[in-house]
């Protein structure tokens, strides 16, 4: 008995510190997504210069390197041992607490002057995401997760969702060209006609990470995503299923079965509540058809050898 009582004593010391480690980390990557508030809000609605990444779809902006080194600086200030990939500026470091940051998810919106974007920062340990922040500069809102249970603005957060999705509203940012291209353009459209006429209410605002935020806050019903990157969802799946919400990483055929739920490039997120068998089978479809071309395109090059 003794011995059993050590070991759970250890065990409840051990998980005390890494919940004070959480919110040591947590309060860094607020810090951080802070810091670039000001500078981000006078560049917002202004004449700014605007560049392409991948194809005229993918914009960046000196904004997005300029915030995202000023991010950098914090961390690394406040948590040397510390790694950092960064949308715009890769990987650096080799620090035990890997950090994913987006200096701008939804730099599209941003440079057009909709209000619709975030700073996205999220601390992995051991492939395992134990704090994040999705800040909102233009509403001054901070949605925050440590180990224990997420805040907005410092006050706990709970998810909630209607149950039936004819009366739900959607997020999602389905079809792009990129889709069209993966999934075929027929396809595609009557993809996204199911949705359309399933859900009351679908939304394509343009940030995975806020839209994943505003269903861990109640303010929608669900998201859906097909072409996310780590730094764009890390932090807000912590945020979404530390208030209730559940989150289902999809593969796509990208990356392995039972790959880290950020490291999937698709998704489905609901809140507490939800049963919306539509959104699942659509989804869940698309990512299947997209796993199996994936074989058959291994399976051709494998032939060519």
């Amino acid at each position: 008995m003794p011995m059993q009582t050590s070991r759970s004593t250890e065990r409840k010391s051990e998980n005390e510190k890494a919940l004070a480690h959480s919110v040591r980390l947590m309060e860094i990557a607020e810090t951080a997504a802070r810091a670039v508030r000001d500078p981000l809000l006078a560049a917002f609605r202004s004449d700014m210069a605007v560049d392409y990444k991948v194809d005229l779809h993918d914009i960046v902006t000196i904004h997005d390197k300029r915030a995202e080194a000023a991010i950098r600086a914090v961390i690394l200030e406040r948590e040397p041992n510390s790694a950092i990939m960064g949308e715009e500026g890769g990987q650096i470091g080799s620090g035990a607490v890997q950090w994913y940051v987006d200096p701008i998810d939804g730099t599209a919106n941003f440079a057009r002057g909709l209000a619709f974007w975030c700073v996205s920062i999220a601390a992995v340990i051991d492939g395992k995401t134990v704090a994040g922040v999705v800040y909102d500069p233009v509403t001054d809102q901070m949605f925050s997760a440590d180990l224990k249970a997420s805040y907005l603005n410092g006050e706990r957060l709970q998810s909630r969702s209607v149950a039936d999705e004819t009366r739900a509203t959607l997020i999602t940012g389905y079809p792009v060209s990129r889709d069209f291209r993966l999934d075929g353009r027929e396809a595609a459209l009557a993809n996204f006609g199911a949705l359309v006429e399933t859900f009351s209410t679908l939304r394509r605002p343009g940030s995975a990470a806020l839209s994943i935020a505003h269903v861990a806050a109640g303010w929608t019903d669900a998201a859906a995503g097909f072409g996310v990157n780590a730094w764009d969802v890390a932090a807000a799946i912590l945020i979404l299923k530390n208030a209730g919400g559940t989150y289902e990483p999809l593969t796509l055929g990208k990356v392995a079965e039972g790959s880290a739920d950020f490291l999937c490039p698709g998704y489905i997120a609901t809140g507490e509540g939800a049963s919306y068998p539509t959104l699942n089978r659509v989804a869940r479809s698309i990512s299947e058809g997209r796993i199996a071309n994936a074989a058959i395109r291994l399976n051709q090059t494998t032939a060519k050898f």
